[in-house]
């Protein structure tokens, strides 16, 4: 055996190993990157269909469920799911499509009923412009400080989860922040949020011995900005 030929090579004639590429941010499903500081939790969808138009398909909604929740659960054993039926009032005009998804508060549907309506009644209501960084409250704009804006904004992008105060405090402050709240404390902030809120200060609601939580609200709309997901969707 050539003892040359088993010799490891001399480290200056091996190749040099390319630089880890760096990581892309998150994107959506359609490829757009999510807003800074959110990840993907899961999705929803939005099926148009009433009973009877399923009953001509030989099928029911319970059933149409069934099979997704089974397909789903074949496809990853670790999902959750969750569904629920939309109610819209009978006769109900549009594409069944855009009733549901109205009727179960999406996001973009509910932001495209606001803009349809009257100019009268535009500027009635909770305007929460993510993109603006700005509440505009029936028509004027709420001077909202920085922090109670992030405030808010980190609720709204969390729509419908119960935020525990330890969470709000080490998410929205740095640990040697001079104004740093202590989790008895954020409940200051939260009451100062509120006031300035005016008669819609319900939309930060209490989960008493636990938090805060923002619900959809028929007179709230949000807006994300161009070409940003809500993040209930990706």
């Amino acid at each position: 055996m050539n003892s040359l030929a088993a010799r490891p090579a001399h480290p200056s004639s091996q190749p040099a190993q390319p630089a880890p590429a760096p990581r892309p941010a998150p994107r959506t499903g359609q490829g757009t990157a999510l807003p800074a500081g959110t990840e993907p939790r899961g999705f929803a969808l939005y099926v148009g269909l009433d009973e009877a138009a399923a009953a001509t398909d030989g099928v029911s909604l319970n059933v149409i469920v069934d099979a997704l929740r089974r397909t789903v659960a074949e496809l990853s054993p670790r999902a959750e799911t969750y569904a629920t039926v939309a109610l819209a009032p009978q006769q109900s005009g549009g594409r069944d499509i855009d009733v549901v998804r109205l009727a179960l508060k999406e996001p973009g549907a509910v932001a495209r009923a606001a803009a349809d309506k009257p100019d009268h009644n535009r500027d009635l209501g909770v305007l929460v412009d993510i993109s603006r960084k700005r509440v505009v409250i029936d028509g004027e704009s709420a001077a909202l400080t920085y922090k109670e804006f992030e405030l808010l904004q980190y609720l709204v992008l969390r729509e419908g989860r119960t935020i525990d105060r330890s969470e709000l405090v080490d998410s929205l402050w740095q640990a040697d922040d001079g104004d740093a709240p202590g989790v008895r404390t954020i409940d200051v902030h939260v009451r100062r949020l509120r006031s300035k809120l005016g008669r819609f200060e319900d939309i930060v609601r209490t989960v008493r011995g636990v938090g805060y939580r923002f619900d959809r609200h028929a007179d709230v709309t949000i807006r994300y900005g161009a070409g940003a997901p809500s993040p209930d969707r990706f």
